[in-house]
C-alpha cells in the first residue's frame, strides 16, 4: 500500500525554518511562509511534502510536490516539484547530511507509489542536484534532462560600477544617467529599500498598484487582480521581513513611485521575484533604472554573494544588465530500476514540452 504524503502545512514550521538555516544550497522560494502563500496553504489542492529525517527525527530534507495531473493535466504516476510561479524548485537539503537527505527524499517519493520525480526550474549545476545524482547512481539510476536553459544572474561580490560598465558599456550608462536626470524634472529621484515589516507592508502595496497599472493589470494577470493570492503573499513578505528575508525596493520621482520590486533573501543569495512600473514614465526606463540601483544595493551588501533574476531566458530588460548566467532546467528522476513506465513518462513530458514551446513561437509571430 503506497504511503500517503503529508501536506506541506503539516510540516513543523520551526523544524522547516531550522533546516533552511543549514541547507547546502539556498532557495528563497522554498521558505515555509512563501510556499504556503504561493500555493494556497492547507486544504484540497495544497502541495504535499517529500520529507527526509535523520535517525534522531530531525528534518534534513524537504521538497513540496504536486501530482502530475495538477501540474500538467497528465495522468502520469509522477510527482512534480511545486511552484506556481516557476521560480526555483531546488530542494532543501541539510549541508551536514546532504547525501542521506537526497536518498531519503527519493525513497519517500518511491514509497508514495510514484514512478518518477519531476523537478522543474531547478539549479542544474547546484549541489542539491549533484546529491540527487549521487543517490540515483548508488541505485544504478540516472536522471534525464527534459529541457535546460540559462537566465540572468549577478555575482554580487564584484564591484557594481565595473559590472554595469562591462555589461552595458559606457555609452549606454551615459544614456541612462541622462534618463535619470530627466526623471529629476518630476522631483528628487530616490531609491528606497523597505526592510522592516511595516515598511515592507507599505512597499508591497505600492508594488501591487504599480504592477496592476501596466499590461498585467490590463490582461488581468496582475497580483492585485488575484486578491486572495496577493493577500497571502503580502502576509508572507511581512513575516519574512521580520527575519531579514524579504525587501521591497522602490524608485521614486519626487513623491511618485515609478517602479517597485520584491526581493527575497535566503542565506547569501537574493531573488528578484517581481517588478512593477508606472508606464507613464516608460520613456525613462524605470525598470532598468530600478535594476541598476538594485545591482549597486546588492553588491554593497556583504551578506549577499549571488542574485538570481528569476527571469525567463533571454529576458530583454535584465539580460544586458546582469551578465552572469544561471543554469536551470527541468529534470526527470527515475525511482525504480528497469521501470517500464519511466521511458513513456519521459516521452510524454518531452512531447508536451515541445508542443508548448511550438505554440508559444506561433503566438509570437
Amino acid at each position: 500500500m503506497p504511503d500517503k504524503l503529508p501536506d506541506v502545512a503539516a510540516i513543523d514550521q520551526p523544524a522547516w525554518r531550522d533546516l533552511a538555516e543549514r541547507v547546502v544550497e539556498p532557495n528563497g522560494y522554498y521558505l515555509p511562509e512563501w510556499v504556503g502563500a504561493a500555493n494556497g496553504g492547507a486544504g484540497d489542492g495544497a502541495p504535499q511534502a517529500l520529507a527526509a529525517h535523520d535517525a534522531a527525527g530531525r528534518l534534513i530534507g524537504l521538497l513540496p510536490v504536486i501530482s502530475c495531473w495538477r501540474a500538467f493535466r497528465l495522468p502520469l504516476p509522477a510527482l512534480v516539484s511545486a511552484d506556481p510561479f516557476r521560480s526555483l524548485d531546488t530542494p532543501l537539503l541539510d549541508t551536514n547530511a546532504v547525501d542521506e537527505a537526497a536518498a531519503k527524499l527519493l525513497s519517500h517519493a518511491r514509497a508514495s507509489g510514484a514512478r518518477a520525480l519531476v523537478l522543474r526550474d531547478v539549479a542544474r549545476d547546484g549541489e542539491a542536484v549533484s546529491a540527487l545524482r549521487r543517490a540515483l547512481a548508488a541505485s544504478g539510476l540516472a536522471l534525464r534532462l527534459l529541457r535546460g536553459w540559462t537566465r540572468a544572474s549577478l555575482d554580487a561580490t564584484g564591484d557594481a560600477e565595473a559590472l554595469l560598465r562591462d555589461g552595458l558599456g559606457s555609452r549606454k550608462l551615459k544614456e541612462l544617467r541622462r534618463l535619470e536626470r530627466r526623471l529629476g524634472d518630476h522631483g528628487e529621484v530616490r531609491f528606497d529599500v523597505a526592510r522592516a515589516p511595516d515598511e515592507v507592508a507599505r512597499g508591497f502595496d505600492v508594488f501591487l498598484d504599480l504592477e496592476d497599472s501596466g499590461w498585467k493589470g490590463r490582461r488581468g494577470s496582475s497580483l492585485k487582480r488575484q486578491p486572495e493570492l496577493a493577500s497571502r503573499l503580502r502576509s508572507a513578505a511581512i513575516a519574512l521581513a521580520g527575519r531579514g528575508q524579504c525587501e521591497v525596493i522602490t524608485l521614486s520621482a519626487g513623491t511618485t513611485p515609478i517602479a517597485a520590486g520584491i526581493v527575497l533573501r535566503h542565506a547569501d543569495r537574493a531573488y528578484f521575484f517581481k517588478l512593477g512600473i508606472d508606464e507613464s514614465f516608460a520613456r525613462c526606463s524605470p525598470g532598468v533604472l530600478l535594476t541598476l540601483a538594485l545591482t549597486r544595493h546588492l553588491c554593497a551588501d556583504p551578506d549577499i554573494r549571488f542574485a538570481d533574476s528569476t527571469a525567463s531566458a533571454q529576458h530583454p530588460m535584465i539580460d544586458p544588465i546582469w551578465r552572469g548566467r544561471f543554469a536551470v532546467g527541468d529534470l526527470v528522476l527515475p525511482l525504480r530500476k528497469r521501470d517500464p513506465l519511466f521511458a513513456p513518462i519521459v516521452a510524454t513530458l518531452s512531447a508536451r514540452d515541445r508542443l508548448r514551446h511550438f505554440a508559444k513561437r506561433l503566438l509570437k509571430r
